[in-house]
């Protein structure tokens, strides 16, 4: 599986709208996108502080594709890039940096909603 990560770097002055990126962007990214069968997923990040206490995040926002290959991802993406990136000035002046990366584990819990947390 690939992770393909689209990271933008907390700066001063920078310009971000969250609100923008998550009702609008990211849902019209995620339309396009999942129509490709090799599309397994995505997640979003909100730089939170840094590993120091009062420091600020180095991004602001993390997107985290899932596809089973970088060429499933190109062949999602690249119908749609002119689409895509277009709507950036709509949302940050922030460039991006992009990594594509290999998954060699990945886990997660399943919630119960059977069980009550005390």
């Amino acid at each position: 599986m690939t992770k393909i990560s689209v990271l933008y770097p907390n700066r001063k002055g920078a310009r971000f709208d969250v609100r923008y990126y998550l009702d609008t962007h990211m849902p019209r990214s995620i339309k396009l996108l999942s129509r490709h069968p090799g599309f397994k997923g995505v997640a979003i990040d909100r730089g939170a502080s840094g590993a120091e206490p009062g420091t600020d995040a180095p991004y602001i926002i993390m997107c985290h594709f899932l596809f089973d290959s970088p060429e499933d991802f190109r062949a999602a993406f690249l119908p749609h890039a002119t689409t895509l990136q277009g709507d950036l000035p709509n949302y940050t002046d922030i460039q991006p940096l992009i990594q594509f990366r290999d998954v060699l584990l990945s886990r997660t819990r399943e919630a119960d909603p059977t069980r009550l947390t005390p």
